[in-house]
């Protein structure tokens, strides 16, 4: 089994992401593509102490990028929104933006 910092790559800070986390109670996070919502789950409650509610996940392919003629392609990635039941503090890992 992997650990939890391998399952959970990074947060994604964004605006978007950020207003989700402000106004729907919602985590927004870059996982390791072949992780399951069972696994991603489990993550977040042992590395933020907090309950988790449901955790949706989203596929993203990679983008072509192009320097002069030369042509490739990003990686693909995956996206989880992970929701916190109600009453749990809001774990703090955008400061100072």
């Amino acid at each position: 089994m992997k650990s939890a910092y391998q399952i959970i790559r990074r947060p994604v800070i964004t605006e978007k992401g950020l207003a989700i986390k402000e106004n729907q109670n919602t985590l927004v996070f870059q996982v390791a593509s072949k992780a399951t919502k069972t696994e991603i789950k489990e993550a977040v409650q042992t590395v933020f102490k907090v309950k988790v509610d449901s955790v949706r996940t989203a596929n993203y392919p990679g983008k072509e990028r192009r320097r002069g003629k030369f042509a490739g392609y990003r990686p693909d990635w995956k996206k989880a929104f992970v929701r916190l039941k109600s009453g749990e503090k809001m774990p703090e890992y955008a400061q100072n933006l």
